[in-house]
């Protein structure tokens, strides 16, 4: 889930230096699960927790899970999906990462850190050689559409599971 630009409750826009990508470990593992999104955006995206155990009984390289940190501050959730059989046929013919998860903290949303989730999973799908980042959201009110539009993703036209599909270029 996502938030709007502008500045959160820290009063401050992001700054880039500051902010990184660190993976979950034992010692940031509470600070990790108790990010929570606004309880009106939680039917939008499931908690952290649940993503975790959703990367845990995915074969090894499918999830990349990682804690948003700002400074020494962690302020969201991310989890990527790579290279999985998108039609799930289990023939491989049509292979798609993306964004499959983001929970950016309630009191610090609006500060730029959902921006700059979506454009780190963008730049570690590059490096790993993918043209298109894919994505999906449930549609309605205080859901994240107008902010992936925002961003540059497309509507596909298909559905996954009952969410709304985008891809963005990353050429």
């Amino acid at each position: 889930m996502t938030g709007t630009t502008g500045t959160g409750a820290a009063g401050t826009a992001a700054t880039s230096s500051a902010l990184r990508l660190v993976e979950i470990t034992p010692e940031n593992f509470d600070a990790a699960t108790g990010i929570r999104v606004h309880p009106d955006q939680e039917f939008a995206v499931e908690p952290v927790m649940q993503s975790l155990a959703e990367a845990y009984v995915h074969p090894p390289g499918v999830a990349w899970p990682r804690l948003i940190m700002d400074g020494d501050r962690p302020v969201g959730f991310l989890m990527a999906f790579l290279d999985i059989d998108w039609n799930g046929r289990g023939d491989r013919s049509l292979i798609r990462s993306g964004l499959w998860r983001l929970n950016i903290a309630a009191a610090e949303q609006g500060c730029g850190y959902g921006r700059f989730a979506v454009e780190s999973v963008a730049a570690e799908l590059r490096r790993r050689g993918a043209t298109e980042m894919y994505v999906t959201w449930h549609e309605g009110e205080h859901g994240p559409e107008d902010f992936y539009l925002r961003l540059g993703f497309r509507k596909t036209g298909e559905k996954s599971e009952g969410e709304t599909v985008g891809v963005l270029a990353l050429d």
